[in-house]
């Protein structure tokens, strides 16, 4: 059963993810249903792709993005709670790290080494006209030949849920806007604990400086936002 389960039960059709990228003026929305799609991709992919052991530790080096926020949820779908960071020196025996291609070579000695491109869209390292190091797997392309169900043992987001930090319980579910992440802390307070509680979260990401004030609370009126957090 998917970590979504609640999600999926509640509202499959309605938009749980929402990531807007400033600097390619982009803005991708998943469902519950879209989402639980890439959780069986990304969990078949761990699993099939790759020989990984329970304890191995998986790394995310990638800018905010939706690519970034799936590859987390479907790791923390199978139970494998990720490591962002951007500095190999904190992280001792890499079995996996997804990055993009001009860091791969900060990498070298994780065991394997994904490479997610930035386009906007989804689209592969190669398909978007850039090159892919040697010894690295193109994620985009790569996954999406993976199957759109996952069979093996799921987690449950509670566990991993964090308490709100808002002062009043809202009257609905809450949806949050963030600015993104930088932790796996970071990460399940933003992403996991508003999806466990079946509400939805806003991604703004991309710009050159943290979005002012005026750009999030468009935003946030725009998407109906009840909730902003956009500290990192």
């Amino acid at each position: 059963m998917s970590m979504l389960a609640r999600l999926l039960q509640d509202d499959p059709a309605a938009p749980r993810l929402t990531v807007y990228d400033e600097s390619q003026g982009s803005r991708m929305e998943f469902s519950a249903l879209t989402l639980d799609n890439w959780l069986s991709k990304v969990g078949n992919f761990l699993d099939e792709e790759f020989d990984l052991e329970d304890a191995a530790t998986i790394v995310i080096d990638l800018p905010v993005s939706w690519q970034a926020a799936v590859i987390a949820l479907g790791a923390y779908n199978i139970g494998r709670r990720p490591v962002f960071t951007d500095t190999p020196e904190v992280v001792e025996d890499v079995a996996l790290v997804f990055t993009v291609a001009e860091r791969a070579d900060t990498w070298s000695d994780a065991e394997e080494c994904v490479v997610v491109s930035r386009d906007p869209f989804g689209r592969g390292v190669v398909e978007s006209g850039g090159s892919l190091p040697v010894g690295t797997v193109d994620f985009s392309p790569t996954v999406r030949s993976y199957g759109d169900q996952y069979f093996g043992q799921t987690a449950d987001i509670s566990q991993w849920a964090q308490p709100t930090q808002a002062t009043e319980q809202p009257s609905s579910p809450e949806r949050v806007i963030i600015s993104g992440w930088d932790s796996a802390e970071t990460f399940e307070q933003g992403v996991l604990t508003p999806l466990a509680a079946c509400g939805s979260v806003v991604v703004v990401t991309g710009a050159t400086e943290t979005p002012g004030e005026d750009r999030i609370a468009s935003i946030a009126r725009a998407e109906h936002v009840n909730h902003i957090q956009t500290d990192t």
